[in-house]
Protein backbone atom coordinates (compact mmCIF):
# COMPACT_ATOMS: atom_id res chain seq x y z
CA UNK A 1 0.00 0.00 0.00
CA UNK A 2 1.28 3.42 -0.92
CA UNK A 3 2.13 5.78 1.90
CA UNK A 4 -0.58 8.44 2.28
CA UNK A 5 1.99 11.17 2.86
CA UNK A 6 3.85 10.21 -0.32
CA UNK A 7 0.59 10.18 -2.27
CA UNK A 8 -0.32 13.64 -0.94
CA UNK A 9 2.98 15.19 -2.01
CA UNK A 10 2.80 13.52 -5.43
CA UNK A 11 -0.72 14.85 -5.96
CA UNK A 12 0.36 18.29 -4.75
CA UNK A 13 3.23 18.32 -7.24
CA UNK A 14 0.90 17.24 -10.05
CA UNK A 15 -1.45 20.08 -9.11
CA UNK A 16 1.40 22.63 -9.15
CA UNK A 17 2.60 21.32 -12.52
CA UNK A 18 -0.94 21.62 -13.84
CA UNK A 19 -1.22 25.23 -12.63
CA UNK A 20 2.12 26.13 -14.22
CA UNK A 21 1.08 24.44 -17.44
CA UNK A 22 -2.22 26.34 -17.49
CA UNK A 23 -0.63 29.76 -17.01
CA UNK A 24 2.12 28.93 -19.51
CA UNK A 25 -0.55 28.05 -22.07
CA UNK A 26 -2.37 31.34 -21.35
CA UNK A 27 0.86 33.31 -21.83
CA UNK A 28 1.71 31.51 -25.07
CA UNK A 29 -1.81 32.07 -26.41
CA UNK A 30 -1.56 35.78 -25.55
CA UNK A 31 1.80 36.07 -27.32
CA UNK A 32 0.46 34.36 -30.44
CA UNK A 33 -2.51 36.72 -30.65
CA UNK A 34 -0.48 39.92 -30.16
CA UNK A 35 0.12 40.64 -33.89
CA UNK A 36 -3.62 41.24 -34.28
CA UNK A 37 -3.68 43.95 -31.59
CA UNK A 38 -0.31 45.75 -31.53
CA UNK A 39 1.83 47.70 -33.97
CA UNK A 40 4.79 46.17 -35.80
CA UNK A 41 7.20 48.21 -33.63
CA UNK A 42 6.18 46.26 -30.53
CA UNK A 43 6.65 42.98 -32.38
CA UNK A 44 10.24 43.94 -33.17
CA UNK A 45 10.83 44.60 -29.47
CA UNK A 46 9.41 41.19 -28.60
CA UNK A 47 11.62 39.61 -31.27
CA UNK A 48 14.72 41.13 -29.68
CA UNK A 49 13.58 39.99 -26.25
CA UNK A 50 13.02 36.44 -27.54
CA UNK A 51 16.48 36.28 -29.13
CA UNK A 52 18.06 37.47 -25.87
CA UNK A 53 16.07 34.83 -23.98
CA UNK A 54 17.64 32.08 -26.10
CA UNK A 55 21.16 33.41 -25.52
CA UNK A 56 20.46 33.81 -21.80
CA UNK A 57 19.23 30.22 -21.54
CA UNK A 58 22.47 28.91 -23.01
CA UNK A 59 24.74 31.22 -21.04
CA UNK A 60 22.91 30.46 -17.79
CA UNK A 61 23.42 26.76 -18.44
CA UNK A 62 27.16 27.40 -18.59
CA UNK A 63 27.52 29.99 -15.82
CA UNK A 64 24.60 29.39 -13.48
CA UNK A 65 24.26 25.61 -13.75
CA UNK A 66 27.82 24.43 -14.47
CA UNK A 67 29.84 27.12 -12.70
CA UNK A 68 31.97 28.05 -15.74
CA UNK A 69 32.37 31.58 -17.10
CA UNK A 70 32.23 33.12 -20.56
CA UNK A 71 32.94 36.67 -21.66
CA UNK A 72 32.92 35.80 -25.34
CA UNK A 73 29.41 34.61 -26.04
CA UNK A 74 28.94 37.32 -28.65
CA UNK A 75 31.44 35.32 -30.72
CA UNK A 76 29.11 32.32 -30.80
CA UNK A 77 26.20 34.57 -31.74
CA UNK A 78 28.32 35.97 -34.58
CA UNK A 79 29.22 32.49 -35.81
CA UNK A 80 25.56 31.50 -35.87
CA UNK A 81 24.54 34.70 -37.66
CA UNK A 82 27.22 34.50 -40.36
CA UNK A 83 26.67 30.78 -40.91
CA UNK A 84 22.98 31.40 -41.53
CA UNK A 85 23.56 34.30 -43.91
CA UNK A 86 26.15 32.42 -45.96
CA UNK A 87 23.89 29.39 -46.36
CA UNK A 88 20.84 31.52 -47.19
CA UNK A 89 22.86 33.27 -49.92
CA UNK A 90 23.71 29.83 -51.33
CA UNK A 91 20.01 29.01 -51.54
CA UNK A 92 19.88 26.64 -48.57
CA UNK A 93 16.42 26.53 -46.90
CA UNK A 94 16.27 28.41 -43.61
CA UNK A 95 15.54 25.35 -41.47
CA UNK A 96 18.82 23.73 -42.57
CA UNK A 97 20.73 27.02 -42.24
CA UNK A 98 19.31 27.44 -38.72
CA UNK A 99 20.35 23.92 -37.67
CA UNK A 100 23.78 24.40 -39.22
CA UNK A 101 24.24 27.65 -37.29
CA UNK A 102 23.62 25.86 -34.02
CA UNK A 103 25.84 22.90 -34.90
CA UNK A 104 28.78 25.02 -36.10
CA UNK A 105 28.57 27.21 -32.99
CA UNK A 106 28.41 24.10 -30.79
CA UNK A 107 31.60 22.75 -32.41
CA UNK A 108 33.40 26.01 -31.68
CA UNK A 109 31.98 25.87 -28.15
CA UNK A 110 33.50 22.44 -27.62
CA UNK A 111 36.84 23.70 -28.93
CA UNK A 112 36.69 26.63 -26.53
CA UNK A 113 35.67 24.25 -23.76
CA UNK A 114 38.94 22.34 -24.02
CA UNK A 115 40.96 25.09 -22.23
CA UNK A 116 38.29 25.12 -19.51
CA UNK A 117 39.56 21.73 -18.41
CA UNK A 118 42.76 23.40 -17.18
CA UNK A 119 41.59 26.95 -16.51
CA UNK A 120 39.37 28.38 -13.80
CA UNK A 121 38.10 31.75 -12.62
CA UNK A 122 39.71 34.83 -14.17
CA UNK A 123 41.97 32.76 -16.44
CA UNK A 124 38.97 31.07 -18.07
CA UNK A 125 37.25 34.46 -18.36
CA UNK A 126 40.29 35.88 -20.19
CA UNK A 127 40.39 32.87 -22.54
CA UNK A 128 36.72 33.28 -23.48
CA UNK A 129 37.18 37.03 -23.85
CA UNK A 130 40.06 36.42 -26.26
CA UNK A 131 37.89 34.03 -28.26
CA UNK A 132 35.10 36.59 -28.69
CA UNK A 133 37.53 39.31 -29.76
CA UNK A 134 39.30 36.94 -32.17
CA UNK A 135 36.04 35.95 -33.89
CA UNK A 136 35.00 39.53 -34.65
CA UNK A 137 38.53 40.46 -35.76
CA UNK A 138 38.79 37.51 -38.15
CA UNK A 139 35.32 38.11 -39.58
CA UNK A 140 36.23 41.73 -40.25
CA UNK A 141 39.25 40.62 -42.30
CA UNK A 142 37.41 38.09 -44.47
CA UNK A 143 36.12 39.57 -47.71
CA UNK A 144 33.72 36.71 -48.41
CA UNK A 145 32.02 37.56 -45.10
CA UNK A 146 31.66 41.19 -46.09
CA UNK A 147 34.63 42.39 -44.06
CA UNK A 148 34.01 45.47 -41.94
CA UNK A 149 31.24 46.59 -44.29
CA UNK A 150 28.99 43.68 -43.32
CA UNK A 151 26.41 41.67 -45.25
CA UNK A 152 22.75 42.01 -46.12
CA UNK A 153 20.57 39.16 -44.87
CA UNK A 154 18.28 37.59 -47.51
CA UNK A 155 14.61 37.63 -46.60
CA UNK A 156 12.90 34.31 -46.05
CA UNK A 157 10.44 32.99 -48.60
CA UNK A 158 7.48 32.62 -46.27
CA UNK A 159 4.60 33.81 -48.42
CA UNK A 160 3.06 30.34 -47.97
CA UNK A 161 2.22 31.35 -44.40
CA UNK A 162 -0.26 33.90 -45.74
CA UNK A 163 0.96 36.60 -43.33
CA UNK A 164 2.88 39.85 -43.49
CA UNK A 165 6.62 39.27 -43.37
CA UNK A 166 6.99 40.95 -39.95
CA UNK A 167 4.18 38.87 -38.49
CA UNK A 168 5.52 35.62 -39.96
CA UNK A 169 9.03 36.36 -38.66
CA UNK A 170 7.57 37.06 -35.21
CA UNK A 171 5.81 33.69 -35.17
CA UNK A 172 8.99 31.89 -36.27
CA UNK A 173 11.13 33.53 -33.57
CA UNK A 174 8.48 33.04 -30.89
CA UNK A 175 7.99 29.35 -31.76
CA UNK A 176 11.73 28.65 -31.67
CA UNK A 177 12.04 30.48 -28.34
CA UNK A 178 9.28 28.37 -26.80
CA UNK A 179 10.97 25.21 -28.07
CA UNK A 180 14.30 26.44 -26.61
CA UNK A 181 12.72 27.02 -23.19
CA UNK A 182 11.13 23.56 -23.16
CA UNK A 183 14.39 21.95 -24.33
CA UNK A 184 16.40 23.69 -21.62
CA UNK A 185 13.87 22.65 -18.98
CA UNK A 186 14.22 19.01 -20.06
CA UNK A 187 18.02 19.23 -20.15
CA UNK A 188 18.22 20.58 -16.60
CA UNK A 189 15.85 17.89 -15.32
CA UNK A 190 17.82 15.12 -16.99
CA UNK A 191 20.89 13.25 -15.81
CA UNK A 192 23.08 15.66 -17.78
CA UNK A 193 21.55 18.68 -16.04
CA UNK A 194 22.09 17.15 -12.61
CA UNK A 195 25.70 16.43 -13.54
CA UNK A 196 26.18 20.08 -14.52
CA UNK A 197 24.85 21.22 -11.16
CA UNK A 198 27.09 18.77 -9.32
CA UNK A 199 30.14 20.16 -11.14
CA UNK A 200 29.05 23.69 -10.24
CA UNK A 201 28.80 22.80 -6.55
CA UNK A 202 32.11 20.93 -6.37
CA UNK A 203 34.41 19.49 -9.05
CA UNK A 204 36.01 17.12 -6.57
CA UNK A 205 32.73 15.80 -5.19
CA UNK A 206 31.33 15.37 -8.70
CA UNK A 207 34.36 13.37 -9.80
CA UNK A 208 34.15 11.29 -6.62
CA UNK A 209 30.61 10.11 -7.47
CA UNK A 210 31.62 9.12 -10.99
CA UNK A 211 30.84 12.19 -13.10
CA UNK A 212 33.25 12.53 -16.03
CA UNK A 213 34.36 16.15 -15.64
CA UNK A 214 35.94 16.47 -19.09
CA UNK A 215 32.91 15.13 -20.90
CA UNK A 216 30.31 17.18 -19.07
CA UNK A 217 32.25 20.45 -19.18
CA UNK A 218 32.54 20.04 -22.94
CA UNK A 219 28.83 19.22 -23.09
CA UNK A 220 28.09 22.42 -21.21
CA UNK A 221 30.18 24.61 -23.50
CA UNK A 222 28.77 22.90 -26.59
CA UNK A 223 25.12 23.23 -25.55
CA UNK A 224 25.60 26.83 -24.43
CA UNK A 225 27.21 27.72 -27.77
CA UNK A 226 24.45 25.87 -29.63
CA UNK A 227 21.80 28.09 -28.05
CA UNK A 228 23.90 31.19 -28.79
CA UNK A 229 24.36 30.15 -32.42
CA UNK A 230 20.63 29.55 -32.81
CA UNK A 231 19.97 33.01 -31.36
CA UNK A 232 22.52 34.50 -33.75
CA UNK A 233 20.68 32.93 -36.68
CA UNK A 234 17.42 34.55 -35.58
CA UNK A 235 19.14 37.83 -34.76
CA UNK A 236 20.46 38.06 -38.32
CA UNK A 237 16.92 37.69 -39.66
CA UNK A 238 15.67 40.25 -37.18
CA UNK A 239 18.29 42.85 -38.11
CA UNK A 240 18.37 42.28 -41.89
CA UNK A 241 22.03 43.35 -41.92
CA UNK A 242 25.07 42.22 -39.94
CA UNK A 243 28.64 43.41 -39.48
CA UNK A 244 31.39 42.53 -36.98
CA UNK A 245 30.86 45.63 -34.82
CA UNK A 246 27.47 44.29 -33.73
CA UNK A 247 29.12 41.37 -31.90
CA UNK A 248 31.43 43.32 -29.65
CA UNK A 249 32.74 42.64 -26.17
CA UNK A 250 30.01 44.94 -24.85
CA UNK A 251 27.39 42.53 -26.23
CA UNK A 252 28.98 39.65 -24.30
CA UNK A 253 28.89 41.74 -21.13
CA UNK A 254 25.24 42.55 -21.81
CA UNK A 255 24.42 38.84 -22.00
CA UNK A 256 26.21 38.23 -18.70
CA UNK A 257 24.32 41.11 -17.09
CA UNK A 258 21.03 39.57 -18.25
CA UNK A 259 21.57 36.30 -16.43
CA UNK A 260 22.92 37.95 -13.26
CA UNK A 261 19.99 40.35 -13.16
CA UNK A 262 17.48 37.60 -13.90
CA UNK A 263 18.97 35.01 -11.56
CA UNK A 264 21.78 32.50 -12.04
CA UNK A 265 20.79 28.88 -12.54
CA UNK A 266 17.14 29.63 -13.30
CA UNK A 267 15.16 29.36 -16.54
CA UNK A 268 12.61 31.84 -15.19
CA UNK A 269 15.48 34.17 -14.31
CA UNK A 270 16.86 33.94 -17.86
CA UNK A 271 13.49 34.94 -19.27
CA UNK A 272 12.88 37.75 -16.78
CA UNK A 273 16.39 39.16 -17.15
CA UNK A 274 16.23 39.16 -20.95
CA UNK A 275 12.81 40.83 -21.04
CA UNK A 276 13.55 43.49 -18.41
CA UNK A 277 17.06 44.45 -19.53
CA UNK A 278 16.15 44.51 -23.23
CA UNK A 279 13.25 46.84 -22.53
CA UNK A 280 15.37 48.98 -20.19
CA UNK A 281 18.17 49.35 -22.74
CA UNK A 282 15.73 50.34 -25.47
CA UNK A 283 14.12 52.96 -23.27
CA UNK A 284 17.42 54.42 -22.10
CA UNK A 285 18.65 54.90 -25.66
CA UNK A 286 16.45 58.01 -25.69
CA UNK A 287 16.77 58.86 -22.01
CA UNK A 288 16.55 62.59 -22.72
CA UNK A 289 12.97 62.11 -23.92
CA UNK A 290 11.86 60.53 -20.63
CA UNK A 291 9.70 63.03 -18.69
CA UNK A 292 11.43 64.66 -15.67
CA UNK A 293 14.29 62.13 -15.59
CA UNK A 294 15.58 63.11 -19.03
CA UNK A 295 15.57 66.84 -18.27
CA UNK A 296 17.23 66.28 -14.88
CA UNK A 297 20.02 64.15 -16.39
CA UNK A 298 20.62 66.66 -19.16
CA UNK A 299 20.87 69.54 -16.68
CA UNK A 300 23.18 67.55 -14.39
CA UNK A 301 25.46 66.62 -17.30
CA UNK A 302 25.48 70.17 -18.58
CA UNK A 303 26.57 71.57 -15.22
CA UNK A 304 28.98 68.95 -13.93
CA UNK A 305 30.11 66.91 -16.96
CA UNK A 306 29.24 66.97 -20.66
CA UNK A 307 26.00 66.29 -22.49
CA UNK A 308 27.73 64.04 -25.02
CA UNK A 309 28.01 61.32 -22.39
CA UNK A 310 24.27 61.00 -21.78
CA UNK A 311 24.15 58.11 -24.24
CA UNK A 312 26.16 56.03 -21.75
CA UNK A 313 23.73 56.53 -18.89
CA UNK A 314 22.21 53.10 -19.57
CA UNK A 315 25.48 51.44 -18.54
CA UNK A 316 25.69 53.58 -15.42
CA UNK A 317 22.18 52.54 -14.43
CA UNK A 318 22.88 48.90 -15.34
CA UNK A 319 25.96 48.89 -13.11
CA UNK A 320 23.98 50.43 -10.27
CA UNK A 321 21.27 47.77 -10.65
CA UNK A 322 23.88 45.00 -10.58
CA UNK A 323 25.37 46.38 -7.37
CA UNK A 324 21.92 46.33 -5.77
CA UNK A 325 21.32 42.76 -7.00
CA UNK A 326 24.62 41.48 -5.63
CA UNK A 327 24.13 43.21 -2.27
CA UNK A 328 20.44 42.63 -1.61
CA UNK A 329 19.08 39.94 -3.94
CA UNK A 330 21.68 37.44 -5.24
CA UNK A 331 18.91 35.46 -6.98
CA UNK A 332 17.99 38.54 -9.02
CA UNK A 333 14.52 38.98 -10.45
CA UNK A 334 13.83 35.30 -9.90
CA UNK A 335 14.46 35.84 -6.19
CA UNK A 336 12.00 38.74 -6.16
CA UNK A 337 9.46 36.50 -7.89
CA UNK A 338 9.91 33.83 -5.21
CA UNK A 339 9.55 36.42 -2.43
CA UNK A 340 6.37 37.72 -4.07
CA UNK A 341 4.87 34.24 -4.20
CA UNK A 342 5.71 33.62 -0.54
CA UNK A 343 4.22 36.99 0.42
CA UNK A 344 0.89 36.25 -1.28
CA UNK A 345 0.73 32.78 0.26
CA UNK A 346 1.07 34.34 3.72
CA UNK A 347 -1.45 37.11 3.01
CA UNK A 348 -4.32 36.61 5.47
CA UNK A 349 -7.02 37.56 2.97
Amino acid sequence: MRNLKTTYFEDLQLFKDGVHLFWSAVLILALFTLPFFVKTYYLTILNLMAVNVIVALGLNLLVGNTGQISLGHAGFVAIGAYTTVLLLKLGVPFIFAFVAAGVVSALFGILLGIPSLKLEGPYLAIATLAFGLAVTTLIGRMDFLGGRMGMNVPKLQIKWMGLKYDHALYYIILSITIIAVIAMRNILRSRIGRAFQAIRDSDIAAAAIGIHLTRYKLYSFGLSALFAGAAGSLWALYLGFINPTLFSFILSINFLVIIVLGGLGSITGSILGAVVLTYLNLQLENVVDIPLLGAALYKFSEVFMTTTGIANVSWVLTGFILILVVLYEPLGLYGLWLRTKIFWKRWPF
